[in-house]
């Protein structure tokens, strides 16, 4: 949402609710506007270096050279997540510890790892 459709007296750096649901159970994250535009913004320039991939190998572009944008691409996914993760722990885990439910939350990243880091 950019800033001209942002509700008067909302801005940026207003928190923004969503819920997440972990095995049938929802709680609400609230994260900025600010942070989220930050991570989309990311995202699609990814999106943009994967559309020049898909035209490097359909070019027959040399396979070294793709591999070489395969792993910027890599890399820039692995920031993304990095700034999920803090943004999960700084502001969502440290959240459900003060709303005492700290384990749930815990237990339903330990799983997200589990996956991300195979």
């Amino acid at each position: 949402m950019a800033t001209s459709e942002l509700p008067r007296g909302q801005n940026l750096t207003d928190p923004q609710e969503h819920s997440h649901s972990h095995d049938s159970s929802a709680h609400s994250h609230i994260h900025t506007e600010e942070s989220v535009r930050q991570v989309v913004n990311r995202l699609s320039r990814i999106e943009g270096h994967i559309r020049g991939i898909k035209s490097m190998v359909q070019s027959d572009r040399p396979c070294p050279d793709v591999l070489v944008q395969v792993a910027a691409v890599r890399g820039a996914l692995d920031r993304v997540a990095r700034m999920i993760l803090d943004e999960h722990l700084t502001q969502c885990i440290a959240r459900a510890a003060e709303e005492g439910n700290i384990q749930n939350e815990i237990e339903a990243l330990k799983s997200a790892l589990d996956r991300f880091l195979i």
